[in-house]
């Protein structure tokens, strides 16, 4: 699953957010900012798990503004460990 996530997302935690979310559900993956100002969160994992993330990726940490959320669903690249870059 691929993420793209807009709003006031820059700067106030929000991919050690989506990292500690993702690997308390264990998926896997990876966060990273975006020259244009969104957050891109590549995931993977079991389906049940990626939904919940996705709600909390929608509420983001206590800085965050989350305006929009573009998911776009895909096969697995079997992703190890979950990093920021």
């Amino acid at each position: 699953m691929t993420v793209l996530v807009s709003g006031r997302v820059q700067g106030v935690g929000y991919r050690v957010f989506a990292r500690r979310q993702a690997l308390d559900l264990q998926l896997t993956g990876y966060a990273e900012n975006l020259a244009d100002g969104r957050v891109e969160i590549v995931v993977e994992g079991v389906v049940e798990r990626l939904e919940q993330l996705l709600v909390k990726l929608r509420v983001g940490p206590a800085h965050a503004y989350v305006e929009n959320l573009e998911v776009t669903w895909g096969e697995s690249g079997k992703l190890e460990g979950f990093f920021i870059y």
